[in-house]
């Protein structure tokens, strides 16, 4: 049972013969399944994905690299407000942003409705999409 640390309490308790196996989907041509039953990763410790600080770093090296991210971070920052500054002395707005933005939601929506209806409609037909496209005018890279 101490092997079985950190799996389902489950699988070590009930008898095999309880259990039903998984249902299977198709198999994937060249993809293979793992091996029924506990994984390695489920038999060995615990490993934390946080990474362990190195053996003789003291507490300091981990404040160093906080100011050193904290500094590229606020580099990063004062460039994208040096961007923002450029963009508006061209002229464009938040609001013109937001607007566009808007407008592009609103076509993307329109657009994911007509192939819905393009798609039906060729199931219907029982020809393909692409062949849909000459009668109602559309360019197959749209």
């Amino acid at each position: 049972m101490a092997g079985l640390r950190g799996c389902s309490p489950a699988l070590a308790l009930d008898p095999p013969a309880l259990h039903t196996p998984p249902r299977r989907g198709p198999r994937t041509p060249g993809l293979r399944r793992t091996q029924p039953g506990l994984s390695k990763s489920c038999r060995g410790t615990f490993r934390s994905p946080r990474p362990s600080p190195k053996s003789g770093q003291a507490d300091g090296a981990g404040w160093e690299s906080l100011h050193l991210d904290i500094q590229k971070l606020k580099e990063k920052r004062d460039l994208l407000d040096k961007e923002i500054v450029q963009l508006i002395s061209e002229g464009y707005s938040v609001d013109e942003l937001e607007d566009h933005i808007s407008q592009l939601h609103e076509y993307n929506d329109i657009k994911d409705v007509g192939q819905m209806l393009l798609g039906k409609l060729a199931v219907i037909r029982g020809v393909t999409t692409k062949e849909l496209y000459p009668e109602f005018g559309l360019d197959v890279n749209d």
